[in-house]
This record gives C-alpha cells, structure tokens and sequence, in this order.
C-alpha cells in the first residue's frame, strides 16, 4: 500500500521547483493533490504532470500572503474532496540583496508578509479542518536560514526563524488532537530560482559551501517532506530537520 494512500494533501508553491517535487511524490504515494500557486500557468502544468503519470490533482489559483485566499484554499479542497489531511506549506521568496540598516521597509514587508504570515494563515485554516477531521500532518518549508544567518537577507533570515518557532508552536498545541506539525530546512537545492540568477561559477561556489560539495535536488528534498507527512514518523512533531549536505554541520 502507498505510503498516503486515500489522503487529500495540499501543496502551496506547487508550481515549480520544491513545490512540485512534492506535489509529484505526494501523488506517486496515492494521495489526491491539490495543487497552489499564484502562477496559473506553472500550477496546472503541475497538475499535468501527475494526471500523465496515472495520479489525481486539480490546481487552484491561490496568493500565499493572502488570509483570505489561504482559507479560500481550505475551502476549495474540502468541497472538492471533502477533508485535508496533509499540508505542505512551501510558498516562499527570498527578497532583494542588502544590509539590514539598507533594507527597504517595503521589501521587508512582502518577504514577512509571504514567507511567515503566509504560513500562519495557511496553518490557520488548515488547522481549523484537520481538527474537524480528527487529524492531520502539516509540513512548513523552512531554510537552513531558519538556524544560521544569510548575509544580505535579514528578512529571509527572520522570516525562516519564526516559521521553525510557529511550527513547534503548532506542534505543541495540537498533539493531542493527533495532528503533527513539522519543519524541514533545505540547504542549497537545484531549482530555476538558483539557475535563473546564478551563473555556473556562482553555482560551483553555492555547492561548495555544503560537506557534499554539490547542490541538493527538489526531489531529495520532497522524499523528506513526504516521509514526515506519512504515518511513517508518526511519533514526530514539532522537529525543525535540515537537509543541507552537510552546511550547517561545520
């Protein structure tokens, strides 16, 4: 039996790069994904993919930073399939280059506004219907920026710490309510946001910063995800684990 068979999961960010690695591996484990991104384009491609492959997703158009789209999104899985069992919270940016005493107020508040209060207003709704469900695994992307500093990203960087706090939060308020919360923290993954803005010297040295001396790839990273969304690691909750090749060890 596959590891979510009968599960309805959610995927935010599902478009592309971890995202849709772990929409595909929540698929290819039986469960019925729903599928989010803003770009409609890149969602449904997503969706695509899965349906070509014998799995079963739909997309819906969703703007992480949005309180209401994020319970919008709730609503749409739950009238569609009926329950949400399975999250996986990956909708995320990084925000411009600069030092925090250079740092533009605004650009601050669309990276908070994405990558943590996003997380809550998705774990907010989410939260309300695993509880009516009797239960539920919630997964949040991180960073390895959710443990050491990135230079030049102070809101990445804060943004990453409050998520990793939000889940143990989470985790520690609904264990009784057999719904688990965790955090995965990704080191230098392979997508099209690293090769779009990276040249392959640049690459090189990002690879080189992890033990391993290479990049990680969306896959490696969503085989995680889909373990701690299984029944597999049903004793863990509100644990923060690193996927970094080595980056944080030294």
């Amino acid at each position: 039996m596959a590891l979510l068979e009968n599960k309805v999961a959610f995927v935010s960010g599902g478009g592309s790069g971890i995202g849709r690695a772990v929409a595909e591996a929540y698929a290819r484990e039986g469960a019925k994904v729903v599928v989010s991104d803003i770009n409609v384009e890149h969602g449904e491609e997503t969706v695509k993919m899965i349906k070509d492959k014998g799995g079963e997703a739909f997309f819906v158009k969703g703007d992480s930073s949005s309180a209401n789209d994020n319970k919008h999104m709730v609503e749409v899985t739950v009238s569609k399939y009926g329950r949400l069992d399975i999250a996986c919270n990956n909708a995320g940016m990084g925000g411009p280059a600069k030092p925090t005493g250079e740092y533009d107020p605004e650009a601050w508040d669309k990276v908070i506004g994405l990558n943590l209060n996003g997380v809550f207003y998705a774990c907010r709704y989410q939260l309300e219907q695993m509880e009516k469900n009797g239960g539920g695994s919630i997964v949040n992307i991180a960073s390895i920026h959710g443990q050491v500093a990135a230079p030049l990203s102070p809101a990445y960087t804060a943004s990453k710490h409050a998520v990793v706090g939000l889940t143990k939060n989470i985790a520690v308020e609904y264990a009784q309510k057999n719904i688990r919360c965790n955090a995965v923290g990704p080191g230098y993954i392979e997508t099209a946001l690293l090769k779009d803005n990276l040249n392959k010297e640049m690459m090189q040295a990002v690879a080189a910063k992890s033990a391993m001396n290479r990049l990680g790839t969306a896959e490696e990273i969503a085989e995680l995800v889909t373990f701690l969304s299984s029944e597999k690691s049903s004793f863990t909750t509100g644990s923060y684990i690193i996927a970094d090749g080595g980056y944080t060890a030294v």
